[in-house]
């Protein structure tokens, strides 16, 4: 069994999709998943599996659909890759609130062209670095007036993808034990 980390995209942010984690839990818990966890409201699952990411992504989206009654998109990241997004952390020189630094994490590379449009909305003090199949954001005037995040959180990058605070983001590769 290896640990897998769950994201799953839009639930409980609104009146809609609303899942309790207890539920969550025990979805997965008698789907056979070992030592399976959540943390905070959002959709973040910890568990034990031997599926590889691109199938436990499918398996988990379908499981919720059935469950819960709405479809929701699921990015599935090894702890090992976790761990390099947070060594990588390129913005560790300006980024210095970690509920104000977000992860994007994409279910593939954005194609150069829409990475380079991202990066054009950066505006003031706001950073933005697209590596791989992640993009690191720093907000420090928060997300509320910012056409990045816009962007970002909206369904127009033409790739699946969910984003996570940087307190979110090492308290998960802290809970998969990396």
């Amino acid at each position: 069994m290896e640990r897998r980390i769950a994201l799953l995209r839009g639930i409980n942010v609104g009146p809609n999709k609303r899942v309790p984690m207890p539920a969550l839990r025990e979805l997965f818990e008698g789907a056979g998943f070992q030592d399976v966890r959540t943390y905070v409201q959002s959709g973040n699952l910890v568990l034990g599996t031997g599926a590889a990411p691109d199938d436990l992504e499918r398996e988990c989206a379908e499981r919720i659909a059935e469950r819960f009654g709405f479809d929701v998109e699921v990015i599935v990241r090894t702890p090992e890759q976790l761990a390099q997004v947070v060594r990588r952390n390129p913005l560790r020189d300006v980024a210095v609130n970690p509920k104000r630094y977000q992860v994007s994490f994409l279910g593939s590379e954005l194609d150069g062209r829409r990475a380079e449009e991202l990066a054009a909305l950066v505006s003031g003090p706001e950073r933005f670095v697209a590596i791989g199949r992640e993009l690191y954001a720093w907000h420090p005037e928060g997300v509320a007036r910012s056409r990045l995040w816009a962007k970002l959180a909206g369904p127009g990058l033409g790739v699946k993808a969910t984003a996570r605070n940087w307190t979110t983001v090492t308290t998960l590769l802290e809970m998969a034990g990396e």
